[in-house]
């Protein structure tokens, strides 16, 4: 076996609870659907799931969430999407039904609020099913602990006999599946675990990881990214005869316009490039294909509020921009005012954070010759809101 290649490990199937409201960590949406170190939360687990072999892998969504679990997940391959229930064991019964007929011998069972998920984590407790249903990974308690009574320490509490409690949690299929059929009461346990214990089954201990540590509160988003980012753009298109020529979303009156597959607004394509990359969200032409027949003759300014929106769902908004339009004609200057205040609209922010001017090239090059028109951009994006 090469020295990179993954241990074989047993079956299994995974469930991705990401249901929950996550309210606490401060963020525009649902944290597991936050950004975090340079992608949503809910994607990370996910591609270490099915990384290490998870198959199928099953992810529980709170009602109505579809759109921004595809949106999290766009081109992770293999996922099922389960809407959950009201509580996290309610969601968590939701998806293992899915899996009733799949015939995977074992079952994971993962917070997606866990983004870093290492692989001798999921080894550790596979192989713990071998001798017991089911397996969760622990910590040591390191602190002292203090039993609280109306605000006043009350005793200290056994910290050797407790552990710190993480997931994933691993089972037997069969086996929680059942546990959790044979549930009565108010579906209000804390893990699988729990529920597993109530119907008679053992759970062994492994070794967790601090890696696995759980994202809850806003900070836990601060630490992970830095407080501005700084994305560039460039952007060339042909001047044509018989085409309009739109600049920084003004119609401009010249005798050639601008060739491309939107309405070719160098300007505003050199703004957005510069947006995804400080988002680290690819390009436009990933975002918005010359292939794809619905953005033919488009207006630019769509892709500009795209850009900006990404740039919210990852944490941040925009600082500043500042647009350079290359070109020997038309002149620029009567329309500077007017591109600044329309740009500084599209991307919600005041006049004063954007610049745009221009230069030429002193006729050289096909900027000079009157060929074309470039623009270029440079943007920093603010963390925070």
């Amino acid at each position: 076996m090469a020295d990179d290649a993954l241990p074989a490990l047993p079956p299994f199937a995974a469930v991705i609870v990401a249901a929950g409201k996550g309210l606490r960590a401060g963020q525009p949406l649902p944290k597991q659907f936050a950004h975090w170190n340079g992608k949503p939360v809910l994607r990370h687990s996910a591609e270490a799931l099915l990384a290490a072999g998870a198959a199928p892998l099953v992810v529980a969504i709170p009602e109505n969430g579809e759109e921004a679990a595809r949106s999290a997940l766009g081109g992770v391959p293999g996922i099922r999407l389960v809407t959950g229930g009201a509580t996290r064991q309610d969601s968590v019964r939701a998806a293992l039904e899915t899996l009733a007929t799949d015939g995977a011998p074992y079952v994971l069972i993962h917070d997606a609020a866990r983004p870093t998920l290492p692989l001798a984590v999921i080894e550790r407790l596979l192989a713990a099913l071998e001798r017991r249903p089911g397996a969760i990974p622990v910590l040591p308690v390191v602190d002292s602990l203090a039993y609280d009574e109306g605000g006043l320490m009350a005793g200290a509490a056994p910290r050797e006999q407790l552990r710190r409690v993480q997931t994933p949690q691993a089972f037997r299929f069969a086996d929680i599946l059942a546990a959790h059929r044979a549930w009565n009461g108010t579906t209000d346990a804390g893990d699988d675990a729990q529920v597993l214990r109530a119907a008679g089954g053992e759970v062994a201990l492994v070794d967790g990881d601090e890696a696995l540590r759980k994202l809850t509160f806003a900070e836990d988003f601060m630490d992970c990214q830095p407080a501005i980012r700084v994305g560039t753009g460039f952007d060339v298109h042909r001047l044509v005869p018989g085409e309009e020529l739109w600049l920084c979303g003004l119609k401009i009156d010249h005798d050639k316009g601008l060739a491309g597959h939107s309405d070719a607004d160098v300007a505003f394509h050199a703004v957005v490039d510069a947006l995804l990359g400080a988002a680290g969200e690819g390009d436009i032409g990933q975002h918005f294909p010359p292939s794809d027949a619905q953005w033919k003759g488009a207006p630019s300014s769509r892709f500009v509020e795209h850009a900006v929106k990404l740039v919210g769902d990852a944490g941040y908004r925009v600082g500043n921009i500042d647009l350079t339009i290359i070109c020997e004609a038309p002149k620029i200057g009567p329309h500077r005012l007017a591109m600044r205040d329309r740009l500084a609209e599209l991307a919600g922010v005041h006049s004063a954070q954007v610049n745009v001017k221009a230069t030429t090239t002193e006729q050289l090059g096909f900027t000079g010759r009157g060929e074309g028109i470039a623009a270029q951009a440079a943007v920093t994006i603010v963390s925070g809101r």
